[in-house]
């Protein structure tokens, strides 16, 4: 089984910087691509940033957020600068996961963390 936990998330203000991370353990033999995304109150959830060879990001986010892969190799971060109110959301991290050499991979998910901007 594959588990991943989040962390960083709170409260920050308009301007502000916040850091998310990402952990993943378990039976992992390859992590294919790293993603985050957010969910709105009242809306689906979107796509923030992606990441295989190179990093991918929403329109809404370009230039302000950054993710990166750890030197701890199963973890991602995303960190936001700049963050705007319409930043507030549940920011979840998705890592596509081989298991094994010969297994295909999956998608995983974790519980997400509240990030809120106000002042």
């Amino acid at each position: 089984q594959v588990q991943l936990v989040e962390s960083g998330g709170g409260l920050v203000q308009p301007g502000g910087s916040l850091r998310l991370s990402c952990a993943a353990s378990g039976n992992i033999f390859s992590i294919d691509t790293m993603a985050w995304y957010r969910q709105a109150p009242g809306k689906q959830r979107d796509m923030v940033a992606t990441m295989t060879t190179s990093a991918n990001y929403a329109d809404s986010v370009e230039g302000r957020f950054t993710i990166s892969r750890g030197n701890a190799k199963n973890t991602v971060y995303l960190q936001m600068d700049s963050l705007k109110p319409e930043d507030t959301a549940v920011y979840y991290c998705n890592l596509r996961i081989r298991a094994r050499s010969y297994l295909p991979s999956r998608d995983y998910w974790g519980k997400g963390t509240l990030v809120t901007v106000s002042s």
